[in-house]
């Protein structure tokens, strides 16, 4: 290794902590010296007489003992640099404000301010994202410590800047759920988690990809908090280095400088304190000693009480990972993650929040557990649509033994718009009662209020002739945005009653004429109407009628895997579409 530590930049304390203190190994522990022998003596205690969570810890500590001796910060610090020196790669650092995120920002801070200026030449992202339903502490926690960062970074001549990606308005959280209809998140369909965190993070990563070939993204993962995310990164590691690369992005490589650490030796360097093993006949526990001047000190000059007590009373749970593929596991139940997340049974991060003195957030938890149980199987044919996106009615595959004729449940689809807009105007109450309150949160933005509009205007299913959304929000804030003036804005809530009307007198299903309509409006004023009759022919191939009327219908087919309840009629009108096609290339 190079010699690239220079101490000019730091503080005595700074540097002094730099080079005692031990991380990643047995000597991290204060009392590292005399504690072999008290815990070879608890070792060969009867069994009985031990508590299983302090066996455990006993058995660990002396495996950690045997193994490794540990390595002070100093050697973490040079291997940063190292890394940093190598090559004129720019960094890309996952920021999520979580302890792991900010001990690899301190890391990394403390390894430039302990490097030659003239060495400092490459620039270093911190790029925080933010899904726009963050729990509200934790998007005041991360947009303050940005600032700070990229301020101090300023000052101190760092090529660190600080940057917050969101997801775009008609991918957010919002615009899928009450703008598409999407149901709340489950394993088996997170639909949020590439939308609103993979993608953000990505397109920035190619946006600096794109300006200088190549980058190094940097994490905080470490090999004891997720067992699956360092199998991918091993997999991926570039042999005789300590980088792995990208798993999806060409071009991009990972670098986790805390790899090898645990969760003690991330707070200890977020706390600069030592931490102390003790032993006494009821088990084998922990305690930090306070004893240094720079306890909760950041190298950005601020205290990390903040991020300690949002910790502090769940020594369970993590923190949501800054996710850049499909291979980081999900965070429902993390400090740092979705307060509407629904992947987890309960959010017992939000529920120790309000416990520990966070009331004003009960709200917020009420209404997850309300989208939660709309995922509950008996309450889907309550809050879900009958007909998917795409305007047909879907069966649930066959399972093994059953007969293809017999009686199938059919999959619901998206969320009724009743529910949409019942639900979006208690957010937007419950907003403005925030803020009249003096808490600063915004839990739908302007421009998702905007892309749910459009969203309910072209809904597949059921359209929003009577443009609801602007009224919904005037009657609570007394007020309009500035609406995009809507394109089908000749045809509204009356003419809708009208074609219903008009539907039960003909015998046809009024949606299926407002569907047709609504296509003869989106084509208005072109000259060329390329492929207008498969479009027609699509429209008219979907469910149309109530879900009885649809099975009924359904029944009739021999095979439900290849149902088509308007078939002949569509055999039909397509032999008519196709003379008339052949009409339309008759040169005149």
């Amino acid at each position: 290794m190079a010699d690239l530590f220079q101490a000019d930049a730091l503080d005595d304390e700074q540097n002094d902590y730099i080079h005692k203190e031990f991380f990643a190994g047995f000597k991290r522990y204060k009392n590292s010296d005399t504690l072999p022998a008290e815990l070879h003596k608890y070792d060969k205690l009867d069994d009985a007489l031990k508590h299983q969570v302090s066996m455990n810890l006993c058995r660990d500590l002396l495996k950690e003992h045997a193994n490794k001796e540990g390595f002070l910060l100093k050697h973490f610090i040079d291997d940063v640099q190292n890394v940093y020196c190598a090559d004129n790669r720019p960094w890309v650092i996952g920021y999520s404000g979580g302890k792991d995120s900010s001990a690899v920002v301190t890391l990394i801070y403390l390894a430039l301010l302990a490097l030659d200026e003239a060495k400092r030449t490459k620039p270093i992202y911190v790029v925080a994202s933010d899904t726009l339903v963050e729990t509200p502490l934790v998007v005041d926690h991360v947009n303050r410590s940005l600032e700070q960062i990229g301020n101090q970074a300023r000052r101190d001549g760092l090529p660190i800047t600080t940057h917050k990606v969101v997801p775009k308005p008609d991918q957010s959280f919002w615009a899928c759920l009450l703008g598409k209809g999407y149901p709340a998140p489950t394993q088996s369909f997170r639909w949020c988690t590439e939308r609103m965190k993979i993608d953000p993070v990505s397109n920035f990563i190619k946006d600096k990809v794109s300006t200088h070939d190549e980058v190094i993204v940097v994490l905080g993962s470490r090999s004891q908090e997720s067992a699956s995310r360092a199998q991918v990164i091993a997999k991926h590691k570039i042999e005789n280095t300590r980088l792995a690369r990208h798993t999806t992005l060409a071009n991009a490589f990972i670098y986790t400088p805390i790899d090898t650490w645990s969760m003690d030796d991330v707070w200890k360097l977020l706390r600069s304190c030592s931490l102390e093993v003790t032993i006494s006949p009821m088990g084998i526990g922990k305690k930090w000693a306070d004893e240094y001047e720079l306890e909760w000190q950041t190298p950005w000059g601020v205290n990390n009480l903040t991020l300690w007590n949002l910790y502090k009373d769940s020594s369970d749970q993590g923190e949501c990972p800054m996710v850049i593929d499909d291979s980081t596991p999900s965070c429902g139940n993390s400090r740092f993650g979705c307060w509407t997340c629904t992947v987890v049974t309960k959010d017992r991060a939000m529920e120790s929040l309000i416990k520990s003195g966070e009331e004003w957030m009960q709200p917020l938890l009420t209404f997850r557990n309300k989208l939660a149980e709309t995922n509950i199987p008996a309450n889907k044919e309550i809050y879900r649509n009958y007909k998917r996106r795409q305007g047909r009615v879907n069966y649930q595959r066959v399972k093994e033994g059953q007969e293809l004729s017999s009686e199938r449940a059919h999959v619901p689809g998206p969320y009724w718009l009743k529910y949409r807009k019942e639900w979006l105007t208690e957010l937007l109450v419950q907003q403005k009662k925030f803020n009249e309150d003096g808490y600063s949160v915004t839990l739908v933005t302007e421009p998702e209020l905007h892309a749910i509009r459009q969203e309910w205007l072209n809904d597949p299913n059921e359209p929003d002739w009577a443009d609801s959304l602007p009224t919904i929000y005037r009657n609570i804030y007394g007020n309009d945005l500035k609406w995009v003036i809507n394109d089908n804005s000749s045809f509204g809530e009356v003419e809708a009653q009208i074609l219903q009307g008009l539907g039960q007198q003909h015998n046809v299903e009024p949606e299926m004429v407002q569907k047709l309509l609504d296509l003869e409006l989106s084509l208005e004023g072109l000259s060329r109407r390329s492929g207008v009759f498969d479009k027609i022919g699509t429209l008219l191939k979907q469910d149309w009628g109530t879900l009885e009327q649809i099975k009924e219908k359904h029944t009739e087919l021999q095979s439900k895997s290849a149902f088509d309840i308007h078939k002949d009629q569509i055999d039909k009108y397509e032999a008519e579409i196709l003379a008339l096609e052949k009409q339309t290339k008759v040169e005149f």
